[in-house]
């Protein structure tokens, strides 16, 4: 059995709240889930099946496939048995090495020194059989090695996917305050959205909300917009498996008829890197774009699915003055889109207050670091208002 072969439990990762989706999306390519997380999952599968899950996962951060798992007790001990291990059999000299660290044990204060450790460990070791050692540093983006160590125990991972998957590498304008991808296309998927029905996205921004739905609802997997990823700096990277992988993945579309998606927003920058970026991501001719104010966007006939991703302001100032915005979003909701469903995702729900309409569900996320939550607005012909 080769190494593409043999089965692992396979590690992968998310941002909190969004173990759900990930779990959703792994079994619906037709996985058995062993257990789940507070920021991910683990599964049993091949480093080809590491590859798969890169290619189609869109709420995923990185997928990690096992290397070695041990007791430690010192920074000495972790170079002693990581330097033991068969590196050579993994990365050649040729490639580039990033390790990545997340330590909780009292035997050491840095994790900086944890990485230095396991980065010699395995230059030395590489060096020592094949005479030449690969370079090292920072970019985490070819052949990269992840530590955990919790206590006592160390556990090592190849970084199959290299940079975060949540770089899709198409928002080559990010605009202001853009949303990650994995978020967004959570978002999008919260409001079970598939494309069936039309999507309207006032203040689109960069346009980040408009492009993972066009990408959710044309079934393109997300991987196929990447280039690089890190198992292909791994000795037992298969590209001809990959190659024959991505030539499937082309072929999938969604054989159904995709309703219109429409973006829009008030600034001419924005409207013009959403634009670039729809066309770098390939979904540009699903997407239609209007510079306009997001009140006077014209909403479709058809009854479909409305989100908007306001600013939360961080200052009382900025508060004070999107009171005025979150009061014209309901406003904008009552006026253009009754019979619809709409969405607000903001991290202020003093300012949601402002909107003045009844939320019927509220869906909790984090963008980093900050609270925040997905609206949802059930806009009835004739809104139903619950301010008096």
């Amino acid at each position: 059995m080769t190494s593409s072969e043999q089965k692992k439990l396979i590690r992968v990762t998310c941002a909190p709240r969004l173990v759900g989706y990930l779990q959703k999306e792994v079994e619906d390519l037709g996985y058995t889930v062993d257990s789940a997380g507070p920021t991910g999952i683990e599964l049993a599968g091949t480093m080809r099946d590491a590859m798969r899950l890169n290619l189609f996962l869109r709420t995923a951060f990185n997928v990690l496939w096992p290397i070695d798992s041990f007791q430690c007790a010192s920074p000495d001990e972790l170079y002693k048995r990581t330097n033991a291990l068969p590196w050579e059999e993994m990365i050649s000299p040729d490639e580039y090495l990033s390790v990545v660290s997340s330590v909780n044990t009292p035997t050491i204060r840095d994790w900086r020194y944890a990485s230095l450790k396991l980065k010699d460990a395995i230059v030395d070791r590489v060096a020592s059989t094949m005479g030449r050692r690969p370079d090292a540093g920072p970019k985490r983006e070819d052949f990269v090695v992840h530590l955990y160590w919790n206590g006592d125990r160390c556990q090592l991972f190849c970084n199959t996917s290299g940079r975060k998957l949540a770089d899709r590498n198409y928002r080559k304008i990010p605009g202001k305050a853009p949303m990650q991808e994995t978020l967004a296309a959570c978002a999008i998927l919260a409001t079970g959205y598939d494309g069936s029905v039309p999507l309207v996205n006032p203040m689109c921004g960069s346009g980040t909300l408009a492009i993972e739905a066009a990408l959710i609802a044309s079934g393109r997997p997300p991987g196929l917009l990447r280039s690089n990823f890190g198992f292909m700096h791994h000795k037992a990277f298969d590209a001809d498996a990959w190659n024959e992988m991505r030539r499937e993945a082309k072929k999938i579309r969604n054989k159904g008829t995709i309703a219109p998606i429409l973006a829009t927003d008030i600034d001419p920058n924005a409207i013009w890197a959403a634009k670039k970026n729809a066309e770098t991501a390939g979904v540009h001719h699903m997407i239609e774009f209007a510079e306009c104010d997001f009140a006077e966007t014209a909403v479709p006939p058809e009854k479909g699915i409305v989100v908007l991703n306001p600013e939360y302001g961080s200052r009382m100032g900025e508060e004070v003055e999107l009171e005025k915005t979150y009061k014209r979003i309901g406003d904008f909701f009552k006026k253009s889109c009754p019979g619809w469903t709409g969405y607000i995702f903001t991290g202020n729900m003093t300012l949601a207050k402002k909107v003045g309409l009844k939320i019927s569900r509220r869906i909790e996320f984090y963008n980093a670091k900050i609270d925040c939550r997905l609206l949802r607005y059930d806009l009835y012909e004739g809104t139903r208002r619950t301010d008096k």
